[in-house]
């Protein structure tokens, strides 16, 4: 793991990420518990991803910038300022779900305040929505960036490649992430693309490609300030990929057994959360009071926003078509 003063982070900042990266892997297990309670109808998990995520996250300006995430993000739109309350209330489709009022699916984030994009359901089209932002930007001569992401799988679609390329002819102000996990859905990388690393692509668009380890977020952290400063300084956009670890299925309805027993069991050793734990108690940021103090906090908050969801009201069946078709007025 890089040594954090190197990139710049002071101690605290060492902690805030923790905390983030610790309340969306305890948010997730929550509604991997009530999925299989069957509370929830689905899960699509962060788990072993959050290293990646708030990492990136914590080197944007969130006063400025704008995320066009996707489904695996719960770290990153924590970050970004979705609350635990709000993301239960999606999970269980409830009224006051701030990304679609209980009409879609879990995990499909959004949620203007906080600059988050609105997320569609087909695969990668978020990389050309944080484009479109990108574009925006420069004919505005704005200092703020967009942010993109998506897992490895979904840098074969066509979007990926249109999206690119027309950042690279712009030099648009622009950050891609891929969170390379090594599956897509049950497909091992090596049958999903031939190169050695994806970010060699982004010579082929005209972009900065960087290959890092995804499981340290101090290295995320770096990558990422840098591309930003690139990005507002006119030098274009950058394409990073993070290689990272999905601890878990693809999603509640995917059984992982494609995966060997001994492949799932190695993971464990590079879980991003208990490596950075680790590292932030053998360089003397915290100690083990500290983090015993922050699992009480986060447990309370985890509670507290499932059972505020529970109790909270399912939109009206008259809502369904809300926001869906032009209301269009007569007379």
């Amino acid at each position: 793991m890089l040594d954090y003063k190197e990139a710049g982070l002071e101690s605290e900042d060492l902690k805030n990420m923790y905390r983030t990266m610790y309340l969306a892997r305890k948010l997730d297990e929550r509604m991997w518990l009530l999925n299989r309670a069957g509370k929830l109808p689905f899960v699509i998990s962060c788990q072993g991803q959050e290293a990646t995520q708030v990492g990136a996250g914590y080197a944007l300006d969130r006063e400025v910038d704008i995320i066009s995430p996707y489904y695996r993000d719960l770290a990153l739109v924590t970050h970004f300022g979705m609350t635990a309350e709000e993301t239960m209330l999606s999970a269980f489709a409830k009224k006051g779900d701030i990304s679609s009022g209980g009409k879609q699916m879990p995990s499909h984030f959004s949620k203007k305040l906080c600059n988050i994009m609105t997320q569609g359901s087909s695969v990668t089209t978020q990389l050309l929505h944080a484009v479109g932002a990108s574009f925006k930007f420069k004919m505005d001569g704005e200092k703020r960036v967009a942010l993109t992401t998506l897992g490895e799988g979904s840098s074969n679609q066509g979007d990926f490649h249109e999206g690119l390329n027309f950042v690279g002819v712009h030099d648009l102000p622009f950050i891609c992430i891929i969170e390379n996990n090594k599956y897509a859905i049950s497909v091992p990388r090596e049958l999903q693309y031939g190169a050695d690393k994806l970010s060699d692509r982004a010579l082929g668009y005209g972009m900065h490609g960087e290959h890092i380890d995804g499981n340290d977020p101090i290295a995320v952290y770096k990558a990422v300030k840098e591309a930003r400063e690139r990005a507002i300084n006119g030098e274009g956009g950058t394409l990073i990929e993070a290689m990272s670890t999905r601890l878990t299925a693809h999603s509640s309805d995917d059984d992982d057994s494609y995966r060997e027993k001994e492949e799932r069991e190695s993971m464990k050793e590079t879980d991003c959360l208990v490596n950075f734990r680790t590292y932030i108690l053998d360089k003397g940021v915290a100690e083990e009071a500290w983090f015993e103090e922050l699992e009480k906090e986060i447990k309370a908050i985890v509670t507290d926003a499932t059972k505020a969801a529970e109790k909270a009201p399912y939109p009206d069946a008259r809502e369904a078509l809300t926001h869906v078709y032009e209301e269009v007025q007569h007379g």
